[in-house]
């Protein structure tokens, strides 16, 4: 792995999503990653950014909104500390505006702008195809899971996959998902979710291999009982900003049809000629 590709992997480690599948970072855990040891340095490159951000005509409390946090201070106790929540776009500012002189902002400059022009054209997709990627991160972020979980010892894979189907829908595992939305026995169930399921079914996915690697769970009980809690989790959150539980959500077209269609689209589109 070369030095990039670890850095990238550091970046990635320490990378949260919202409940629509929203990257974001903390800039305490960013602060690190850019080679800055005082805060105070940091946050002025924070402030850059933010002026960056207005002056391009953004929203700077939507990409950098100010938060606190408990940190031990000596002998124990705790204290709050200023922290911000920073969008990709927020990084890639920062990155834009750190000390240029240290290896570690180059690397977060190319890691985020490569990032920034790949949402670029993740919203130029089309519905459809914008359904068929987040399909396949969800099969990425599984396999990832899988790999992660048995590692942690569990072996009833099936009854780990389960436990965080039932705690997102309500205690309702897979097979009972399908027969509440009528979907066939055939059909794999994620093949028949929308953009917002799939979505939350992806934020369920990855909060919970995070969790396994950054508490150090071991165990088939323990890491099935944090599934099922991290999923319980991401349905609380679906409740709080009054979303509609997936549950309730109609299945869409099989991701295959759409698939088949949108290859025959592209055949039916006539080449283009370079000079």
């Amino acid at each position: 792995m070369t030095e990039y590709e670890t850095y990238v992997a550091s970046l990635e480690a320490r990378k949260n999503l919202t409940g629509r599948g929203r990257e974001y970072w903390l800039a305490r855990d960013l602060q690190p990653l850019l080679a800055y040891a005082a805060w105070e340095n940091f946050e002025g490159a924070i402030q850059r950014a933010r002026m960056a951000c207005e002056s391009a005509g953004g929203r700077p409390d939507y990409h950098f909104l100010s938060t606190t946090k408990k940190i031990t201070a000596g002998k124990g106790a705790e204290r709050s500390v200023g922290d911000y929540f920073l969008s990709r776009y927020a990084c890639y500012l920062i990155a834009m505006n750190a000390d240029s002189a240290k290896p570690e902002v180059g690397f977060a400059q190319t890691y985020f702008a490569m990032q920034t022009r790949r949402q670029e054209l993740q919203d130029q997709l089309t519905e459809d195809e914008q359904r068929i990627e987040g399909r396949r991160r969800v099969r990425e972020g599984n396999t990832k899971l899988t790999r992660v979980a048995y590692s942690a010892g569990v072996r009833k894979l099936g009854v780990f996959h389960n436990a965080g189907y039932k705690g997102l829908y309500g205690g309702l595992g897979k097979e009972e998902i399908k027969a509440v939305k009528q979907i066939p026995e055939k059909d794999e169930i994620l093949d028949r979710m929308g953009r917002a399921e799939l979505a939350a079914n992806e934020f369920r996915i990855t909060q919970t291999e995070q969790k396994l690697v950054r508490e150090g769970i071991i165990g088939e009980e323990p890491a099935i009982q944090t599934h099922g809690s991290v999923g319980r989790d991401v349905r609380e959150a679906i409740r709080k900003i009054g979303g509609t539980m997936p549950e309730k959500l109609q299945p869409e077209q099989p991701i295959k049809q759409l698939i088949a269609k949108r290859r025959r689209s592209l055949k039916a589109k006539p080449k283009q000629i370079i000079e």
